[in-house]
């Protein structure tokens, strides 16, 4: 016998639709928008859909407040009560932690305390069960949003209250737990990732009596790619690297582009390429801690760089440079020659005057191997612990709704 079959024994299951057992309405933006209030310790919280916090059930704060008068025009709630989005992501429920009146992007659940807890509704709003049926209210195609009469039609399971909190307590250790671990592998990948980015620096911090620093215009040279747009990126054809990519996707090194020109384009527009052993070098981006990101390119044949990029060859070892590109020391240097705006950026007169130390070139190979080894393990503990993460949380959500699937459980499309 399951643990749930136990907890139901000799106990029915008597199934409400949500309008029987809750008061369901609708908010209300007050026409014409009334004038919003900061420091009126008599108005009333205006909560919106930027009010809330991802994976939080409770809603504390708002950012504005409307006045006693507007509030009377739109829908005002208690603590405790509900509130579920009608139109954007849809369905998630929220449980307030104030009084407050609400905008009409968000529908209400209240008055239904003689027959649910409010942690079990949470629980059971909140679940795969729940959400499907949303979902299969909103691709139906005779609506385009979660209105009030479509909750009001979900149907509800009512048990008695001590087994209501019963469930409450197996759902909450569930959740304690999932926080717990989530908090502890997200800080052991905070530490891995500040451990491999203080070798990374130590190890282009070399005494300059031993090691000399070069301007990386001395040592190489620089080339700046030409504009082309995302739509012209294809699924194959001559491997291109758009700016954007930089930050996204490519690492310190790479082999193979994740997108591609038509030949006919790159002949056309006369593009420029960086060969096997440039590293190119991202040169704008919406904030200054974006800029300098290198990769060292070393695919079989050419690629097609962004005009917001730069290829830089030099005799270096370039997964060298490329390591260097995210290094502090690096970041300092070029941070004085960026221009700011929407866009910041650098040009090739500012990448040229950084030096760089140049040491050996079996010293350099020495460093690159070591930082591949730092790299490689970062990479597999960065996106080995967000999947446990997940593996986490899928299994909260099993048993959440194992032990929310009722005898004659009829929620139906």
């Amino acid at each position: 016998m399951s643990y749930l079959s136990k907890l139901l024994q000799d106990q029915e299951v008597e199934w409400k639709t949500f309008g029987e057992v809750a008061k369901i309405q609708r908010g209300a933006s007050p026409r014409p928008i009334e004038k919003f209030i900061t420091d009126d310790e008599n108005g009333i919280p205006w909560i919106k859909i930027g009010d809330t916090i991802p994976n939080s059930k409770y809603v504390r704060n708002t950012k504005q407040k409307i006045t006693n008068e507007g509030a009377k025009k739109s829908r005002i709630l208690k603590k405790g009560d509900f509130i579920v989005s009608n139109s954007m992501s849809f369905g998630r429920p929220y449980i307030l932690e104030m009084d407050g009146a609400i905008h009409d992007g968000w529908a209400s659940i209240s008055d239904f305390e003689s027959k649910l807890n409010s942690d079990f509704l949470y629980h059971y709003l909140a679940s795969d069960l729940v959400q499907k049926y949303w979902q299969s209210k909103m691709n139906s195609g005779s609506v385009s949003n979660l209105n009030a009469d479509i909750i009001k039609s979900l149907q509800v399971p009512i048990l008695p209250f001590e087994i209501q909190e019963k469930i409450v307590r197996i759902l909450d250790k569930f959740t304690k737990l999932t926080a717990e671990l989530t908090a502890e592998l997200t800080a052991e990948l905070t530490a891995r990732k500040e451990q491999y980015i203080f070798y990374r620096e130590q190890f282009f911090d070399f005494n300059e009596e031993e090691v000399k620093r070069e301007p990386l215009g001395i040592i190489g040279e620089f080339q700046r790619g030409k504009r082309f747009v995302k739509d012209d990126m294809i699924s194959e054809g001559v491997p291109c690297i758009h700016y954007g990519e930089m930050y996204t996707y490519y690492g310190t090194w790479a082999k193979e582009s994740k997108s591609f020109l038509s030949k006919e384009l790159v002949e056309r527009k006369n593009l420029r390429v960086a060969e096997n052993g440039d590293v190119v070098i991202v040169a704008a981006g919406e904030t200054i801690e974006d800029i300098g990101l290198g990769t060292a390119w070393l695919g079989d044949e050419g690629i097609v760089i962004h005009d917001a990029c730069f290829s830089f060859r030099s005799p270096l070892n370039p997964k060298y440079v490329a390591y260097f590109t995210r290094t502090k020391q690096f970041h300092d240097q070029i941070k004085k020659h960026i221009s700011s705006g929407k866009i910041s950026a650098i040009n090739a007169r500012g990448l040229e005057k950084v030096l760089i130390p140049v040491p050996t070139s079996e010293e350099q190979e020495r460093i690159v191997t070591i930082l591949d080894k730092f790299d490689i393990l970062t990479t597999s503990i960065s996106e080995g612990l967000p999947k446990e993460i997940e593996l986490r949380k899928k299994q909260y959500e099993y048993y959440r709704d194992l032990l929310l699937t009722f005898p004659k459980n009829n929620i139906e499309a």
